[in-house]
Order: structure tokens, then sequence, then C-alpha cells
């Protein structure tokens, strides 16, 4: 492992390296990173890559702080440093308790499973006339024309965006979130406008939502109070940018690889057409195969023995979801694309007080797409290799040729 270094993002340009995982899980689950000439900061970091270690660790938030840590002035959730009071501490999911739960719990009851069934008849027809376009194309970018476009209608609605405006919220995002010309920690003069824009936008949006609120997710922040005091303007702001980036780039990603499995695997397909009862254990499988988020990192609080390694507090410690949801030890067969698979305790959503907020939507985005699909659809075929992100933060597909037969 002299030559391994996870921090070089052209090793993530085609795909996650399950395969550097899986050395890593037999060799040193707990592993010390070294810096190299990639890494932000030229600092080293722990790799967790077993299931039962990344559970230990994601489970107990107290040692393993989304925040930061003794002796730093920043942290959060990448392996870079983020500014502490900007985004480490600010962001939702760079906090840590109390107000990590007390943000939390404003937004919970909008996405309950019981308050997304109003939406779900909207997003049915929503998916009906997308996955119909995409039919009357034959040939499709399944990525832009299908698995993007739910996810990304469905969070323009929650959040109070206007639909038309939703392309290029998804365009400012994804060029904040992919490294196709830099490298990690780096940003250039095109990330850098597209944020800017995004903020101005989501500066408007907000001030919009104070004046006259709405039943959408910005109004409810835009007038929340925690402990008797409203949110910062900041914190509004960085929870419009997360759930902008959140609610689009890592359903369309579940539903893009997972529909790819399905593909390198076409007897699922024609099960799932014959048996929809199949369906939820279905996208459980997909939420483990396509890991949309590979990795969160934390900062230890402490000193701390994990996997027979000494932690000490202020090191980084990273996550590594992908690895830990191929762990044979977890998954028997876990390079087998198994629809059928129970029980599933697959880590996509992450595990402890972290867990995904946006769960139950994701999960009702999969089965709407995919339903619309099995009843549209009779077969799928890739017409050219799938482009991937190059980004070790997010499995992601940038395009999807294919081909889309009619029932």
């Amino acid at each position: 492992m002299d030559d391994l270094d996870l921090t070089d993002l052209d090793r993530f340009a085609h795909g996650f390296p399950y395969e550097v995982f899986d050395e890593l899980r037999r060799e040193a689950p707990v592993w010390w990173h070294p810096a190299t000439e990639h890494t932000p900061g030229g600092e080293g970091f722990w790799v967790i890559s077993r299931y039962t270690d990344v559970v230990a660790a994601a489970s107990d938030a107290t040692t393993f702080s989304s925040e930061g840590g003794p002796g730093r002035t920043g942290g959060g959730t990448l392996i870079e440093d983020l500014p502490g009071g900007f985004a480490a501490g600010v962001l939702l999911n760079m906090m840590d308790a109390p107000r990590h739960q007390h943000f939390r719990r404003l937004l919970t009851p909008s996405l309950t499973p019981r308050t997304l069934q109003t939406i779900e008849e909207d997003l049915r027809r929503r998916a009906e006339r997308i996955v119909d376009a995409a039919l009357a194309k034959g040939e499709c970018d399944f990525l832009t024309d299908v698995a993007a476009e739910l996810p990304l209608q469905a969070v323009a609605q929650l959040l109070g965006v206007p639909q038309e405006d939703r392309h290029q919220l998804l365009l400012w995002a994804d060029a904040t979130l992919d490294h196709e010309d830099r490298a990690l920690g780096e940003s250039t003069e095109r990330t850098q406008q597209a944020a800017a824009e995004m903020f101005a936008y989501g500066t408007a949006l907000l001030e919009r939502k104070r004046t006259d609120p709405a039943d959408d997710l910005l109004s409810l922040a835009a007038h929340a109070r925690i402990d008797g005091a409203p949110l910062s303007d900041l914190e509004e702001q960085m929870l419009f940018n997360l759930l902008i980036a959140a609610g689009s780039e890592t359903t369309r990603n579940a539903i893009a690889v997972g529909v790819h499995a399905m593909i390198d695997n076409p007897h699922t397909w024609e099960r799932l057409q014959g048996n929809r009862q199949q369906l939820p254990t279905a996208i459980e499988e997909m939420l483990r195969w396509s890991s949309p988020t590979p990795y969160n990192r934390r900062t230890a609080t402490r000193d701390i023995t994990l996997g027979g390694q000494q932690i000490r507090a202020g090191d980084k410690v990273t996550l590594w979801w992908a690895s830990a949801n191929r762990d044979d030890e977890t998954f028997p067969g876990a390079y087998r694309f198994d629809i059928t698979r129970t029980p599933n305790p697959h880590l996509a959503f992450g595990r402890g007080g972290h867990f995904c907020l946006g769960a139950a939507l994701a999960r009702m985005e999969m089965r709407v797409v995919l339903d619309t699909l099995l009843d549209r659809v009779d077969s799928l075929e890739l017409t050219a290799p799938i482009e991937h992100t190059r980004s070790n933060k997010h499995t992601g597909i940038r395009h999807m040729p294919i081909h889309l037969t009619p029932r």
C-alpha cells in the first residue's frame, strides 16, 4: 500500500476502486493514510474500511465529531478542513449535538413517509412524463433525461424553488461538486463563479420566503427558531445549498448506478417485471450497490483505540461507506447484485445521529421511477460506456447513453 493515494482523484475517474478497499479490509482495516502531493493541507488521515468499524465510529458522535476536534480551527465532513463558523458548525451535516438535533427536528416532520405520501401521486405523474419523453427519443442520456429529472423536480417542489429554475441550480451544484478540472481541496474560477451565483440566488429566494412564506422547507427554515432565536442568515443559506445538492445528486446516482447493474444482470429486470413485490428489496440492493456517498470524514475528539490502532484526539478519520457495503463479513457474496438480498443493513444513508434526513424521500423517488420504467420499458441497453464524475466524495455519473425499448 506504499503507493496508495485516496486523494488522487484520477483513481476514482472510472468509478469507485472497490478492489483497493478489498485489500484494505483484509490487510489494514484501520489504516493511516500519509499525506501525499494530492492531500489537502499536507496532513494524513485515518481510513476506516470494515463494516463493523465504520458502524462503531458512526454510532459514536461524541468521539467522532462531524464538526471538528482539539487543536483545529476547522473541520467538517470532507478530507480537507473547512472553516469553522462558515461550513463546519453551520452546515446541517457538519454540526454536532445539541444544535444538530434541534435543527433536524425542524425538518423531520416535512420528510416523514406519511408526509411524503401527499406528494407521491404528483411525483408519479411527473415520472410518467419524464419516461415517456425519454421513450420518444429512443436513445437518451439516462442520467440527465431520467435519473436526475425526478429528484430535481421533487427537491424544487419541496424547497419552494420555481421549477423553471431547477436546471440552473443543478448546473451550479454540479460545478461545485465535480472535480473534472481541479484537485481535491482546490477551486477554480468556474467553481467560484458557480458558488457565488448560487449563493446570490439563495439569498434572494430566502428573502422572498421571509416576506411571503409558503408551505415549503425554505419558508419553514426562514421562520424557524431554535432556543428562541431564528436561524442565522448563513445557516439558512447553507441549508439551501445542502438540500439542493443532496436532493439532486445522491438519488440520481443511486437510480443510474442501480439501473446500470440491472443492465449488466438483465434477469433482474425481467424478474421485477414479473414480480413487482420485490421492488422494495431491489431498491435496498441498488442503494448498497451504488453507495452514492463513498465516505464521510469525522474528527476524533479524544484518544481512542479502534481496530487495534491508536487514534489521537484531533486526527481526521474517514468512514468509507462504499467499502463497508462490499464487506463479505456482513454481505455474503457482496459482489453479487441480488435484488432479493435480505437482510440488507447497508450504509448508503449513513448510520447514527447523522443518518440521512432524506432517506424516505430518496426511497420513494426510486420506487416511483422504477415503477414507471417497469410499466413502460421492456428492455434497456447501453449504447456507449458510462462517464463517471472524477470525485472520491460522490459516486457520480455524468452521462449514461442508453436505448429504451417500449413494452
